[in-house]
């Protein structure tokens, strides 16, 4: 009894692009997986706490993750898991105002993300939120454009 195949078996013509074809669809496969399902819509991903920082505070470089001045008079921020230049819709649930900012550098400190701290808004960023001087707001993080 002969057996059922899905394709020519190793040593016979085709067998390559066969296998060609095989490989480039796992590769596509697995790609897809990597990137958010939701990218470039605007539903909610992330629920946390927001922070911010500013040039003034201690440690902060002159540099951001992506190579651009950092500007805390910029409507930007820090995430660890989106890439640079993604458009982010930042929403504080307590008061429900709302802002777009640009994703440029990389935080908040691992530490802080063990905690509950999803996104690091820069000072002019936050200060459309909120008050500076609460320091700490829980937000709703959506992606608006993928980087």
């Amino acid at each position: 009894m002969r057996r059922k195949t899905t394709g020519p078996e190793k040593g016979q013509p085709g067998y390559r692009n066969h296998m060609k074809k095989f490989i480039i669809i796992a590769l596509t496969l697995s790609l897809l997986s990597f990137f958010p399902s939701n990218a470039g819509s605007t539903h909610a991903i992330y629920k946390g706490t927001a922070s911010w920082y500013s040039q003034t505070d201690p440690g902060i470089l002159e540099t951001t993750a992506n190579m651009e001045t950092f500007d805390d008079s910029k409507l930007t921020c820090a995430m660890w898991d989106l890439p640079f230049n993604t458009l982010l819709k930042v929403t504080n649930l307590n008061n429900n105002r709302s802002i777009y900012v640009r994703v440029n550098d990389r935080g908040p400190a691992k530490r802080l993300v063990n905690q509950g701290r999803i996104i690091d808004l820069s000072k002019r960023a936050f200060s459309y939120l909120d008050d500076l001087g609460k320091g700490l707001i829980k937000v709703r993080v959506e992606i608006d454009r993928v980087g």
